[in-house]
This record gives structure tokens, C-alpha cells and sequence, in this order.
């Protein structure tokens, strides 16, 4: 009995929200649905057509070999002094900080670090006329020019963690 009385009690109360609801749409209220004027904004914008990068202008050619023989020359003597420098570092590895061996290892990186001028060098030029194509809008040769900065970026960035390894066995860094 209860439970029927309970179930009759909620079927009124939903019946009673249910005609409210209805009674709310006859009186007047603003509709939410889209008015025409609105429609008129649907249209999408014009396409803006851009030309694709033409090839490499002449005169950037002869720069970007130059920057490319650079960083490779600067990679190669990296890489020769590398190993000489990883001894060094090796052999200072418990020394104290100013020791003669500790020294000797921090100069060994330093002459290290010195190998990768052209390469961070070249990677400067080439970056500063990145930016200056792009500001002046020249975006024949864009993909090449930004092929060779990225490259030479991902040779600098190992050279980096190499760096890093090496400082990071001598005491005091």
C-alpha cells in the first residue's frame, strides 16, 4: 500500500514539472534556436592562396656550402680531440678541485669547446638570415636554408651533451 501510494505521489509530482515545462513555452519566452540573421555569418572566409618557396637564389648558395664545409671541418676536429680530452677528463675523475691533473682537464674541454667556433658560428649566420628572409618575406630557398640549421642545430646539441658528460666527471662542476 505504502509503496503504491509512494509510486502514485512521484508519477503527480513528474506530471506536474512535465506541464510546467510546456506552460513555459507559451509564454512568450525567447527561443533558443538560431534566428536567420545568424545564418548569414556561416560562410567561410576566402581562401588565402600562398606561393609555394622557389629554389635557392645563387647568391645563398655559395653561402650555405660555405657554412656546411665549416661545421663539418669544426665536427671533425671535434671528434679528433674528443677522445684526447675524455682521457684527460678520466685521469682528473677523483683529483681535487685545482689539482695539477684537474687543471689539465679543464683546459683539455676548454680546448674542446674551442674546436666548435665555425660550427657555432655558421650556425648563428645561418640563423640570423633565416630570420632576415622571413622578416623581408624572401621565402625562396626557406627549406633549404632551414634544412642546414637543422642539421648543424642536431650536431651542436650532441656536441652539448658530450660537453656536459665530460664536466660532469670532474669534481666541483
Amino acid at each position: 500500500m505504502k509503496r503504491t501510494l509512494l509510486t502514485l505521489s512521484l508519477a503527480v509530482a513528474a506530471s506536474l514539472s512535465l506541464s510546467a515545462c510546456a506552460a513555459a513555452q507559451n509564454t512568450g519566452a525567447p527561443s533558443l534556436a538560431k534566428r536567420p540573421v545568424e545564418g548569414r555569418f556561416d560562410v567561410a572566409p576566402p581562401a588565402v592562396v600562398v606561393a609555394p618557396p622557389g629554389p635557392l637564389p645563387a647568391d645563398l648558395g655559395g653561402r650555405l656550402a660555405r657554412w656546411e664545409a665549416d661545421a663539418a671541418g669544426a665536427q671533425q676536429a671535434f671528434a679528433a680531440e674528443r677522445n684526447a680530452t675524455a682521457l684527460l677528463v678520466s685521469a682528473a675523475a677523483g683529483a681535487p678541485v685545482a689539482s695539477e691533473r684537474w687543471v689539465v682537464a679543464q683546459q683539455a674541454i676548454s680546448r674542446l669547446t674551442a674546436t666548435r667556433a665555425p660550427l657555432t658560428a655558421a650556425l648563428a649566420d645561418i640563423d640570423r638570415l633565416y630570420l632576415d628572409r622571413s622578416v623581408e618575406n624572401a621565402i625562396d630557398g626557406l627549406p633549404e636554408i632551414y634544412a642546414l640549421r637543422d642539421r648543424l642545430a642536431d650536431t651542436v646539441s650532441t656536441q652539448d651533451g658530450v660537453l656536459e658528460a665530460l664536466n660532469d666527471q670532474l669534481p666541483g662542476q
